[in-house]
């Protein structure tokens, strides 16, 4: 670079350099000069307010009428509609109607023509008050009729219609000045938590675009349960595609939203153990849906807002003087028997595995369940003698496990020459070998152990899933626990550490019950030198009890009193095996009379051998190339 280049530089980067200084100097000054007015407004401000308060202690009256003219108290002026009725029913002042049978409590509201909130009757929230599945100002259910022109409904109020009315069945119409009407009739069952409702549209101008009517339900569910993460993780909003599997779903503890332009059945505003279910019997040709989670500290201690936008098709239309357009709701309990009863795959929105999970569960689990509820009260009991006949289901699997287990812990002295004898790392073959020779005199079976385990993870993974979800755990008391549905604290914070702001005991028994099973059962193999065995017995001790814990501390206490029940229940059957069952002598004697005759190999020791010939090798090989 040449001295020229090297001046231009230099000048432009003291150019720069004077221009923003240049800058910064204006900007300051600017700022100096809008303080100064700031000041001077406060200041004008303030003396404004001393004289206006001057004023008022001098002339109460006058300041009492300009009160009340700058603050009357008029309604906003509501939209103007070319129908005058509808200009009347916009204005119109909105009254409430209730339904109720022995499971529901129904509020109508005449604006919207629509629910205004839905009381359980059977059940209360964790803090014993009413349980209201839609909340009073909180839920919101609207249709939007093209015909011609978009009326929604929400922004009017119908005209309550006694004489069509009764006990069960509430009915509201919206005139039209055109002689026609709408008109919503909402029927309670009798001994149900259903409401059918009927859109009927009378005398419309349809036109060929009017094919259709969009239908709009938002709600604010609250919380109902002790645990918020346990709530939310299985709360969330499920929409059925007509004879799918299962349904689909958004949510679970996270925000999020989907659209479709395909046919949905229905679809579900769930809680963890109550929904509020819309079916349209014709199926709705359009969804789009949305579920967002309340953070737990909100004052409103509400759970999540849920919200469906979906379009019902209308058939048969043009020049119809009556179009009825039909439309189911359930606002219960998630109750696998309630809900399978309705016969439009309810049932589907309980969280009980995939298919072999879930046929478990539904054909042994629940079945167990419900018969031994009929003579049994208490379900801390009902659990134990499940888990008791679970055990026993799977005896002829354990057995296998525990007996092989068992005579491991006889060949303990032979594994620990084996280990002594190949220390090394390179010889790991020729131990793999000898290892296999000795498990073949003794007639154990390396598998032995852990197949029949893995035979039993179905099981172990079908109880976590069916515990949290069933509502017949639901605020049911055992020992300290309680509400079986929910964790047992003991001892719990205000703050969040490490994740917990409390500990639950069933779930600490758990975790100090599976620490002392893997003593157990490493107390029957060594690891030798093998620092991947030394690993996997230490994450086996210490990581699984305490990952299990954390796990379950904030599940359900039901769930982590199943785990205790089985740990102690499988500790005291490789008890009974080793005690009674597998004679160690005998194991021993067996060994030692096979020592001196030759083992016939199996395939697998076979295969190892080979592979063993085939490494040497290639080290023979890699040596001559060097």
């Amino acid at each position: 670079m040449d001295k020229n280049s090297i001046i231009g530089f230099v000048l432009i980067a003291l150019i720069m350099m004077g221009f923003f200084g240049y800058q910064s100097r204006q900007v300051k000054k600017q700022q100096e000069y809008q303080a100064q007015l700031d000041s001077i407004a406060a200041a004008e401000a303030y003396q404004q307010f001393q004289q206006d308060s001057i004023w008022r202690a001098e002339h109460p009256q006058e300041a009492a009428v300009a009160d009340s003219l700058s603050h009357e108290n008029v309604a906003p002026a509501a939209p103007v509609y070319s129908d005058s009725l509808l200009n009347l029913a916009a204005r119109a002042e909105e009254k409430f109607i209730t339904l109720s049978n022995n499971k529901l409590e129904v509020v109508f509201t005449t604006k919207g023509a629509q629910p205004y909130s839905v009381m359980i009757k059977d059940y209360l929230t964790y803090g014993k008050d009413p349980l209201y599945l839609l909340q009073a100002g909180k839920t919101e259910l609207g249709y939007v009729v093209y015909a011609p022109s978009a009326i929604d409904t929400r922004k009017f109020t119908f005209q309550y219609v006694p004489e069509a009315s009764s006990d069960s069945t509430v009915v509201m119409r919206l005139p039209l000045q055109s002689g026609g009407y709408i008109e919503q009739a909402y029927t309670l069952l009798k001994d149900s938590y259903s409401v059918n409702e009927t859109l009927s549209l009378v005398g419309m101008n349809f036109q060929r675009n009017s094919g259709s009517v969009d239908v709009h339900f938002d709600a604010t569910i609250q919380r109902m349960e002790k645990g918020y993460k346990n709530e939310t993780q299985y709360s969330r909003l499920n929409y059925y595609f007509p004879d799918d599997k299962k349904p689909a779903n958004i949510g679970n503890g996270r925000k999020g939203s989907k659209r479709f332009s395909n046919n949905i059945e229905w679809f579900a505003f769930q809680q963890q153990f109550f929904s509020a279910i819309m079916r349209a019997p014709g199926n709705f040709s359009f969804g789009e849906f949305s579920i967002d989670f309340v953070p737990k500290e909100d004052p409103s201690h509400d759970l999540m807002n849920c919200s469906a936008s979906m379009r019902a098709s209308l058939e048969n239309i043009r020049g119809a003087e009556r179009v009825d357009v039909p439309f189911e709701f359930y606002f219960g309990p998630n109750s696998y028997r309630g809900l399978k009863a309705y016969n439009h795959s309810y049932e589907k929105v309980i969280p009980l595995g995939g298919k072999i999970i879930g046929v478990f569960t539904k054909y042994v689990i629940i079945p167990l369940f419900d018969w031994l509820h009929k003579s049994i009260a208490n379900f801390g009991i009902i659990i134990l003698l499940m888990t008791i006949f679970i055990k026993i289901v799977v005896l002829p699997f354990a057995y296998k496990s525990y007996s092989s287990s068992a005579k491991m812990q006889a060949l303990k002295p032979f594994m620990e020459k084996i280990n002594a004898k190949y220390p090394k790392q390179e010889d790991a073959m020729k131990k793999q070998q000898e290892t296999m020779a000795l498990y073949k005199k003794a007639g154990v079976s390396p598998m032995g152990g852990c197949l029949p385990m893995l035979l039993q993870m179905p099981i172990l993974w079908a109880m976590f899933r069916f515990f949290p979800a069933s509502i017949e755990l639901r605020q049911q008391p055992f020992l300290w626990a309680e509400d079986l549905s929910a964790y047992d604290d003991i001892i719990s914070w205000g703050t969040s550490i490490l994740g917990m702001d409390h500990i639950s005991l069933f779930a600490l028994l758990m975790a100090v019950s599976m620490f002392f099973y893997s003593k157990i059962m490493q107390s029957q193999t060594t690891a030798g030198n093998d620092p991947n065995a030394k690993m996997m017995q230490a994450m086996s001790l210490y990581m699984m009890p305490i990952m299990m814990f954390f796990i379950c501390n904030n599940l359900s206490s039901g769930l982590s009193y199943y785990y205790l029940l089985s740990n102690l229940i499988t500790m005291l059957e490789t008890f009974i095996i080793r005690k009674w069952v597998v004679d160690p002598d005998e194991v021993v004697a067996k060994v030692k009379a096979a020592e001196n005759k030759p083992v016939p190999k199996s395939k697998w020791q076979q295969r190892l051998e080979e592979a063993q010939k085939m490494q040497r090798e290639m080290e023979k090989q890699k040596g001559k190339k060097r």
